[in-house]
C-alpha cells in the first residue's frame, strides 16, 4: 500500500483528487437554513481548499462515538472510503450524557476503544485519518476565566493519539486559549447568540453551538494547525486563513 505522502504526490501530478469525510457531533455537522446562523466548523471546511477535493460532512447532532457506531453511520462512511481520502474525527460533547446509555462512553474505555476503531479501520481502507479534539464550551467562571467542562475525554484522545501515532489537532486548547483571549463579551459572536425574531421569539444563548463567523473561525484555527505541522493535506489548503 501507498504511504499518505506518496498517495498524495500520485493524486497532484495525476490530477486525481480525493475526498474528505468529517465525523463528528453537532458542532461540526451541516445545518438546515432554518436554524440560521447556526452554523458546523466542518460545514465551511470546503472553503479553504483548492478545488476538486469532495466534501462528505457526516457528523450529526447529538452523536457520540457509541451511538455513531450503534446507528450504522460510521459502517457508512468506512464502506465509502478508498485510498488516500481523509477522515477528520471529533467527538467528546455527547459521549459524557452519564444519564444517557445510548450516547454515554468512558473516556479511557469505550471512548478510546471507539477512537482506535475509527483510526484503525480508516487505515485499513488506505484512508488517512486526523484526530481533533472537541472545541471548547462557552462557559467563563466568576473568575472570568473558562470552565473546563470536557473533563478527561480529550486527553483520552490525546493518548489514542500517541499510541496510534496518528495526528491530532488539538482543538480543546486552541480553542480554550483563543476565546479566553476574546473575553465574555467578544467571545458571544463566535457562538450562537442571537436577538429574537419569529422563530425564536427570547433569541438564543447558546454555548456550545457556533455562529456562521464562529464556524469559519474554527476552521481557520484547525487547518491552520494542520499547515503547522506539517501534514501532507497541507498542500491542498489554499484560501486565506486571516479574514
Amino acid at each position: 500500500m501507498l504511504s499518505g505522502f506518496w498517495l498524495l504526490a500520485a493524486n497532484q501530478s495525476s490530477g486525481k483528487t480525493f475526498s474528505i469525510f468529517t465525523i463528528g457531533d453537532s458542532t461540526m455537522a451541516n445545518k438546515k437554513p432554518d436554524v440560521f446562523p447556526e452554523t458546523g466548523w466542518c460545514q465551511v471546511l470546503g472553503q479553504y481548499f483548492k478545488n476538486g477535493i469532495t466534501f462528505h460532512n457526516h457528523a450529526v447532532n447529538g452523536r457520540s462515538t457509541k451511538s455513531f457506531i450503534d446507528e450504522g453511520r460510521w459502517q457508512v462512511v468506512l464502506d465509502s472510503l478508498n485510498p488516500g481520502d481523509y477522515v477528520f474525527i471529533q467527538f467528546g460533547h455527547n459521549d459524557q450524557k452519564e444519564n444517557d446509555s445510548s450516547r454515554f462512553t468512558k473516556p479511557y474505555g469505550t471512548y478510546s476503544a471507539n477512537l482506535e476503531k475509527f483510526v484503525n479501520e480508516s487505515r485499513s481502507k488506505g484512508a488517512m485519518p486526523v484526530l481533533f479534539t472537541p472545541i471548547v464550551r462557552r462557559k467563563f467562571g466568576e473568575n472570568g476565566i473558562l470552565t473546563d467542562t470536557h473533563g478527561d475525554y480529550p486527553d483520552a484522545m490525546r493518548q489514542v493519539a500517541r499510541k496510534l501515532n496518528v495526528p491530532l489537532v488539538d482543538m480543546q486548547e486552541m480553542t480554550e486559549e483563543w476565546i479566553n483571549y476574546l473575553g465574555e463579551r467578544a467571545s458571544k459572536d463566535i457562538y450562537l447568540w442571537t436577538e429574537p425574531d419569529e422563530r425564536f421569539p427570547e433569541g438564543r444563548k447558546d454555548d456550545t453551538h457556533l455562529s456562521v463567523e464562529g464556524a469559519k473561525s474554527m476552521a481557520r484555527i484547525a487547518l491552520t494547525e494542520i499547515i503547522n505541522q506539517g501534514l501532507e493535506i497541507a498542500e491542498w489548503i489554499e484560501n486565506p486563513l486571516s479574514e
